[in-house]
């Protein structure tokens, strides 16, 4: 059974911006990631990225996980390890 869902660019039928509203800002990213991560397009995009680019994405994902992320968040709603402990 998957554990990863990406519903909310399958029925968000909102706008598509940015820096019209923070609720609007929020929106558009979740969207926006939800379509970049999408398995045809990150086969066909991936290996066309530079060292730097792949690397740059790395950074900036880790840097938010690491900062608004708690070790069990991090577990459970990232890595999707239901069985972590400490």
């Amino acid at each position: 059974m998957a554990s990863h869902s990406h519903d909310f660019v399958e029925q968000y039928d909102g706008m598509v911006a940015f820096g019209y509203d923070r609720k609007t800002d929020e929106k558009t990213i979740i969207y926006y990631l939800q379509k970049f991560s999408d398995d045809t397009l990150m086969k066909h995009l991936a290996p066309q990225m530079s060292d730097e680019e792949l690397e740059e994405f790395f950074v900036l994902v880790n840097r938010c996980l690491k900062k608004h992320l708690s070790d069990d968040e991090y577990h459970s709603l990232f890595l999707k390890d239901e069985h972590h402990h400490h």
